[in-house]
């Protein structure tokens, strides 16, 4: 596996190693050993599969208390992917890193807890993959505006009308938001 890091410590590029041939693929997603030697010692507790039209935005999602960390990848279609550091004493607090991910390219993003968490499909039946380090817990919920002007997110959203949730629709600005602790 090749791993990429971000300017945002902590958050993670992950391309796996892909052996192909005219039968198809066969790939490692995750393997806890191989992980744990690349720095990543995680432990999942939950899997969520979502698929959605072209232009659906989810997010930005992040749960406090009981953060999540998340292992994200796209199985169908092609999605954009951000990440947004929410850690307070992080030198990145509010910044935001975004990647393509794609059944194409295999790509996965590794999101440690203290960030929230979205993304836009950016095909018509793009399946969405997430391995979850703690259990959902709507209690905790929360959403951070997506389109947020003091985060500046540059979501390619060309000739697309986002397609949001009433709770995505009404997301806190970054100012409005406690830091993770």
């Amino acid at each position: 596996m090749n791993v990429t890091l971000t300017e945002i410590e902590g958050l993670v590029v992950i391309e796996p190693r892909v052996f192909g041939d005219d039968r198809g693929f066969f790939m490692e997603s995750w393997n806890r050993k191989l992980f744990a030697d690349m720095g990543l010692d995680i432990d999942f507790v939950q899997d969520n599969h979502s698929r959605s039209a072209k232009g659906v935005l989810r997010g930005l999602h992040y749960q406090q208390p009981h953060p999540q960390g998340k292992l994200v990848r796209v199985t169908a279609g092609r999605a954009w992917d951000v990440a947004v550091d929410l850690r307070a004493n992080s030198v990145t607090f509010g910044k935001w890193v975004g990647v393509e991910l794609s059944s194409e390219n295999k790509r996965m993003l590794w999101v440690p807890p203290g960030f929230a968490h979205g993304f836009v499909s950016l095909e018509d039946g793009t399946d969405f993959l997430y391995k979850c380090t703690a259990l959902y817990d709507p209690s905790s919920e929360h959403s951070l505006m997506w389109n947020d002007p003091g985060l500046g997110i540059e979501w390619p959203l060309e000739g697309i009308e986002p397609q949001l949730s009433a709770k995505d629709s009404v997301g806190k600005p970054l100012n409005a938001v406690e830091p993770f602790a």
